[in-house]
């Protein structure tokens, strides 16, 4: 811990560097403009152009890579080159994912294999070679964007419940690995957000019957996980590790 540990050193995140995939937009970006306010140097990873201005938009010292993350060896190239260029990571953010819908019967093998290429082998990768730069220094932080789906069944949601339900388990064994040579490993799992994408897909009396499910009756928006993630990625949270922190109102009590 810092010492003297005040609230403004607990959750600091000056000098360090983090890496956050899908963070052209949505969440990614939510949480890479929250990073960038507490100090951190953001490295933005995504398969869309726009993540280029989406770095320049957090400021001097931020770069946007665009790279499509199922692409074999992409995770560690990204991985590395980040390490070579900061000379050091420390936070690694696997947010980055897709969500194809279709009731079981119908869901095509390519809606199951690329769901499972971008949810859950991408962050293994990322959060493999991240980690071993991190192994090496002793220290660092993992901080994987699960989803209510990880612990629900959701209707037509079946390779992306899989995925979610995955990407928990993953977490845990890594914190039960990793834990004791300094890295924690975390997830976070959200309901509904509303990113802009998120608004259009739950829009109307979908979203108005979806919203009754939720004893908080409404959606989470992108800055309340952009916090979570960074106290999660603080040094106020080392002793979080292996935990699954629903962001939910509730959803996943009942």
């Amino acid at each position: 811990m810092a010492d003297p540990f005040t609230f403004e050193t607990a959750f600091s995140l000056k000098g360090k560097t983090a890496i956050v995939t899908g963070g052209a937009s949505g969440i990614g970006l939510a949480i890479a403009r929250m990073f960038a306010e507490r100090g951190a140097r953001l490295a933005l990873v995504d398969r869309d152009p726009v993540v280029v201005a989406a770095a320049g938009s957090l400021g001097e010292g931020h770069v946007g890579i665009e790279v499509d993350v199922t692409r074999d060896g992409a995770p560690k190239r990204t991985v590395d080159d980040i390490a070579a260029r900061f000379g050091a990571i420390d936070i690694l953010v696997n947010n980055a994912g897709v969500a194809r819908l279709a009731p079981a019967e119908e869901a095509t093998r390519e809606d199951w294999d690329v769901t499972m290429a971008i949810n859950v082998t991408a962050p293994f990768l990322f959060s493999q070679a991240a980690g071993a730069h991190m192994l090496q220094r002793g220290s660092g932080r993992i901080i994987n964007l699960a989803s209510q789906a990880a612990a629900v069944a959701l209707q037509s949601h079946v390779a992306y419940c899989t995925s979610k339900a995955a990407i928990v388990g993953m977490t845990k064994v890594l914190a039960l690995e990793w834990g004791p040579r300094g890295i924690t490993v975390n997830a976070i799992s959200p309901t509904v957000v509303e990113t802009e994408l998120g608004r259009k897909a739950w829009a109307g009396e979908v979203g108005e019957a979806m919203k009754k499910l939720i004893p908080t009756r409404r959606f989470a928006q992108p800055e309340e996980i952009a916090l979570a993630a960074a106290y999660l990625a603080s040094p106020a949270a080392a002793m979080i590790n292996g935990a699954d922190l629903a962001i939910d109102g509730g959803y996943t009590i009942q």
